[in-house]
């Protein structure tokens, strides 16, 4: 079978290796994904962006890369979209008109239910089968929709869950991966850091060499770099966490942590605009609307202050957070690799 991927994310990738683990050698990939999977149409740094602002200066450039995408649907069997539903809706809409009986998987569905619910009955139409990896999200489409609770990617990646609460002294610190997010939070991060005695992790993205370390981070000398984020979670008493798919590890991993993020205030008023949401975590978008509370602490934008994160780490109940995030797991109930890579395999169209 030859399988048309996009997977423009990173976090996108790291779920699609677990799913070709799953759909084993028979099923061969072209399209948009990280190269240590095959060969892809165009190098996933020139495809990232921050924030909507970014995006619009690279418009001229996913419609070309869109293009291509169309064109490579020609010779494929499948189709399989990743997350990313700036670029992947509108490339299910071109794919539907040129192929109409082409066969479309959509895993990890755009967040329609969260600020666009007019896209709902446009993903109805334009998608053979929705693999969603929240157990609310299929509540929102119409009974008849070819949705699917399929279980939740971490779930398969997750291999340590924190056993207890035993103090290890170990307080990590998780400022994102991207350059902005990590400029912004490390000025507050380091004075908290100087706050609490501890040893302190610093988790930094595996691919960052040391020339963007320095440039990135200042100085360092007061943590200890790592680069294995669920390890580190694992053994942490407690973890400071830009906002991201980390928040939801963290969750699942069952450390207590706050949540953080300042965007650009641009993108920051857009959003605030566009997205009507309580909060920004997945786990307390989950935990909410099973439980109708949150999980967990977070501060966003001027709230992100060393006085706000140090006060956040002392009061914090953990233990109801421990006990919260066990029924998170229960609900999540497993990953989703098998289940998917079953239906890209067996789903006619």
């Amino acid at each position: 079978m030859k399988l048309l991927v996009s997977a423009l994310e990173h976090s996108a990738n790291v779920h699609l290796r677990y799913l070709t683990k799953e759909l084993g050698s028979d099923v061969e990939l072209c399209g948009i994904f990280d190269a240590s999977l095959g060969e892809s149409i165009v190098d996933l740094r020139s495809t990232a962006i921050m924030g909507f602002v970014d995006a619009l200066k690279k418009l001229r450039f996913f419609f070309r890369l869109k293009d291509q995408m169309v064109e490579l649907a020609r010779d494929v069997d499948k189709v399989l979209l990743i997350d990313s539903s700036g670029f992947n809706l509108p490339l299910a809409k071109a794919l539907r008109k040129q192929y109409p009986h082409l066969e479309i998987i959509y895993y990890i569905l755009p967040q329609a239910w969260a600020w666009k619910k007019k896209r709902i009955p446009i993903l109805e139409k334009t998608i053979t089968k929705l693999c969603s990896i929240l157990p609310f999200e299929p509540s929102y489409y119409s009974p008849s929709a070819p949705i699917e609770y399929v279980g939740h990617p971490l779930l398969d990646e997750i291999t340590l869950i924190k056993p207890n609460l035993n103090p290890t002294g170990i307080v990590t610190f998780m400022p994102g991966s991207r350059p902005g997010e990590i400029k912004k939070l490390m000025a507050v991060f380091k004075e908290v850091r100087s706050r609490i005695p501890c040893q302190a992790m610093l988790v930094i993205p595996p691919h960052f060499d040391l020339q963007k370390i320095n440039e990135l981070y200042g100085d360092i000398s007061d943590f200890t770099v790592t680069n294995d984020a669920h390890t580190t979670l694992a053994q942490s008493d407690f973890a400071f966490i830009c906002s991201g798919t980390a928040t939801l590890e963290a969750c699942l991993i069952k450390t207590p942590f706050v949540l953080v993020y300042i965007a650009k205030k641009l993108d920051y008023i857009i959003g605030r605009a566009l997205i009507k949401l309580d909060y920004a975590g997945l786990g307390n978008l989950l935990f909410m609307h099973k439980y109708g509370k949150p999980l967990h602490p977070e501060f966003i934008q001027n709230d992100v202050t060393a006085e706000n994160l140090y006060n956040s780490y002392l009061q914090m109940d953990r233990e109801k957070f421990f006990t919260d995030a066990s029924a998170l797991l229960s609900l999540l109930e497993h990953g989703s690799a098998v289940r998917v890579s079953k239906i890209i395999k067996e789903t006619n169209a």
